[in-house]
């Protein structure tokens, strides 16, 4: 077991009344799919978006490992995973490469609003055709002066629809694969910028998510996150800090569903005896305990690496595919082990199940995590 200072264990309880506070009234909000607005300005108030980013900028300067930390307490204690994956969208995917890689101009300009929940942040990369292979797509971006003309369409936006600041991947070379790929931060509001309406989705509803167009956008050469053709290098970076910052929310709410699990199988009686009694169902909750802290800690051992400069690639993707098929074992054993209750809506078992699911698809799928492992391997094409 990992073990944290004593700063570090009271920043994450500093937290735990607010989270446990924004859980309230989940099972409503993901029926009606409505992003929490109430619940996101309390994280915000309460300085959780700051964590990761420079005091200077209005952050508080944590370092991954801390931040991570207490995103675990967050997934352990707020039951609106779609609020928490918001919360990872934000912080990791919009405000991360502005600090690593903005201009000053761009980060005085946008980590502020960042830092104070102000403005809500996504990230547009995927594209119909392409899906995981972000390398094929097809959006462009043109230089004309000073600015750039984006022209093409994103989909499956999370956050998309009250998002208010846009990271946008487009190409500005065609021609070059990954060196041809540029990051952009877009405005809501941008001329030629359409936000088309909420997609109905299987789980993390409250976490919205919508396709985008862009109409020959005008966006400000300013505008662009570190450097053109850049842009592949930026999101490598990026996704690295939201496999291990998702998916240490995810294990903390998978720790939360056994401490359910593990109550619920000693006090329900069965022909006589608690269902934890019954081997089958025990093996159940020992393997969810076994995925949850194999997880942990290579999310953990594989940040501090990270974090060391070292080179993870195969790490976050083994990282990846044990966190997030962990967490779905975990909650599909959890219906079973609640049974009928675990079907019911109201027990919000069946809801872990919904969110746990898109955990082995965004991010990277768990066969495409797979197959860089083998190429790493040496057995797959390179």
């Amino acid at each position: 077991m990992r073990e944290w200072s004593d700063g570090q264990r009271r920043l994450r309880e500093s937290f735990a009344e607010v989270f446990s506070a924004c859980g309230e009234g989940h099972l409503q909000r993901d029926q009606g799919g409505e992003f929490p607005h109430a619940q996101w300005k309390l994280l915000a108030e309460q300085g959780l978006l700051r964590l990761p980013f420079d005091e200077k900028w209005g952050g508080r300067g944590e370092d991954l490992l801390s931040t991570m930390h207490v995103l675990e307490g967050l997934g352990y204690g707020c039951r609106d995973s779609g609020l928490n994956f918001a919360v990872s969208t934000h912080v990791v995917s919009t405000g991360v490469p502005v600090q690593a890689f903005g201009s000053d101009e761009l980060k005085a300009r946008y980590l502020p609003s960042i830092c104070d929940g102000t403005a809500i942040g996504a990230h547009a990369i995927t594209e119909r055709h392409g899906g995981s292979d972000a390398t094929s797509m097809r959006t462009t971006a043109t230089r004309e002066g000073e600015v750039y003309l984006l022209n093409g369409e994103k989909c499956f936006v999370s956050s998309g629809p009250v998002a208010d600041l846009f990271l946008v991947y487009a190409k500005t070379d065609v021609d070059q694969g990954m060196f041809g790929m540029t990051a952009f931060v877009v405005e809501r509001d941008t001329p030629g910028f359409e936000i088309g309406p909420p997609i109905d989705k299987m789980g993390l509803r409250t976490s919205p998510f919508c396709n985008l167009t862009f109409t020959d956008c005008a966006v400000p050469a300013a505008n662009v996150v570190g450097r053109p053709g850049r842009g592949y290098f930026i999101l490598d970076h990026v996704m690295k800090w939201e496999i291990l910052c998702s998916f240490i929310i995810s294990i903390g709410a998978a720790r939360h569903r056994l401490e359910r699990c593990v109550e619920f199988a000693r006090s329900r009686l069965q022909f006589g005896a608690s269902i934890g009694s019954c081997q089958l169902i025990a093996d159940k909750i020992v393997d969810m305990r076994i995925g949850v802290e194999t997880a942990a800690r290579w999310l953990y051992d594989t940040a501090e690496r990270f974090a060391a400069g070292e080179d993870v690639m195969v790490d976050i993707a083994i990282s990846k595919l044990l966190a997030s098929e962990a967490n779905l074992k975990s909650a599909a054993d959890a219906v079973q082990v609640f049974g009928a209750r675990g079907y019911l809506t109201e027990y919000g078992i069946e809801k872990d199940l919904r969110d746990a699911t898109g955990g082995t698809i965004y991010s990277g799928t768990s066969e495409v995590q797979r197959d860089k492992i083998a190429r790493m391997l040496g057995i797959q094409r390179p």
